[in-house]
């Protein structure tokens, strides 16, 4: 059995990885084979528009899925086989006023905020929102990209000349505590799991470092109910991702991933069951595997350029995972995972890789 994969990145060949031992093939489309999931898995080379080539992935799967949230939806629509995640989900998550209106539909707490397409709608928005606040592109921002902070009307002016070519959103800037990511899968079946809520910490608007599992029991509960109410609404098939500021006890939803997610690279050794190898259950309708965690986790992106292994692997209970990317600045090259048995030992073992790793000038300051 063969799945399509659109999108051939890390995600594409960490799901193939998963899917070897449940005796699936896989085949990926991408507009490089310089992928790290060419390495992997065939790949059929072309852009994502390309209906030929998507065509022919669709004829070869059993089912077609995605590893990235840009590919365009006319793309999918109308293959020859079945899509999952579903693209009305793919579609909200591509367009940030979408997002929004689908949190207050579903209520779930989210920023306030408001939609802007010229100076003077800026300058409105401004005065109805306050400030601070984050003007972003609607579209096509990750990592921190497409988008920037406005602390003074004064600014504002050059905030909409460094974005004011796209549509933008304007939204509140959060005084958050901190940020955490609740991660699902909902099957075929309607079968849902829930894993361990995840608390995230990024540099320059990248994640840098996830701890598994964080949080209260209460946290726990209320982003697994407004995951599961995103996951009913779309009647969602696959692995889904919220992210959440916190603030002052309160969840407040920043944005949603209708994929596999890089806070939940961590589920690969520690969890019972991966959100990878889950993503795969859910898209084939089989039984969905348990996500309890087999201990605590720390999970690491290596970005720009790669570390020694040697050294880091002398570490107790660090798995280490090499994308075979070449490096350049801010990309994600690979990523490192601890797990261990109690989250004291985990937070200790953070520390000591992010000294080994960082300059004390770049480090992230580490979470009480």
């Amino acid at each position: 059995m063969t799945i399509g994969i659109v999108g051939a990145g890390q995600l594409g060949q960490m799901l193939a990885l998963a899917g070897y031992p449940l005796g699936l093939d896989f085949l990926f489309l991408d507009a490089s084979a310089d992928t790290p999931g060419g390495r992997v898995a065939p790949i059929l080379t072309g852009e994502f528009t390309d209906r030929n080539l998507l065509r022919k992935l669709a004829q070869s799967s059993e089912v077609v899925t995605f590893d990235w949230e840009n590919v365009p939806v006319r793309s999918l629509r109308g293959l020859d086989t079945r899509v999952a995640p579903p693209l009305a989900a793919l579609a909200t998550s591509q367009d940030r006023i979408a997002e929004k209106r689908l949190f207050k539909r579903l209520k779930i707490p989210t920023t306030r905020h408001a939609a802007v397409n010229s100076a003077r709608g800026l300058a409105v928005a401004i005065k109805q929102i306050g400030l601070p606040g984050v003007l972003k592109t609607r579209r096509l921002g990750y990592d921190g990209k497409g988008q920037t902070v406005v602390r003074s009307a004064a600014a504002a002016a050059d905030a909409w000349k460094l974005l004011g070519t796209a549509p933008l959103i304007y939204e509140e800037l959060i005084p958050f505590d901190f940020e955490v990511s609740i991660i699902g899968a909902r099957s075929t079946r309607g079968e849902v799991v829930v894993y361990p809520l995840n608390h995230n910490v990024h540099r320059a608007g990248m994640l840098r470092l996830t701890r598994a599992p964080f949080g209260s029991i209460l946290l726990q509960q209320r982003a697994a109910q407004y995951l599961r109410r995103v996951l009913e609404h779309f009647q969602y098939v696959g692995v889904l991702n919220i992210e959440f500021f916190v603030c002052k006890s309160r969840l407040i939803a920043n944005e949603t991933a209708p994929r596999v997610h890089n806070s939940g690279h961590w589920t690969i050794e520690g969890a019972v069951t991966s959100q990878f190898e889950n993503h795969l259950r859910a898209i084939l309708g089989l039984p969905l595997g348990a996500t309890t965690a087999r201990g605590f986790s720390a999970m690491l992106n290596l970005i720009g350029v790669m570390p020694a292994a040697a050294p880091l692997l002398q570490l107790p209970g660090l798995h280490w995972h090499d994308y075979g990317k070449r490096p350049r600045e801010n990309r994600k090259l690979g990523h490192c995972t601890l797990v261990t048995a109690t989250s004291r030992q985990r937070d200790a073992a953070a520390r000591t890789l992010l000294a080994a790793l960082d300059p004390p000038s770049s480090r992230v300051r580490f979470p009480v």
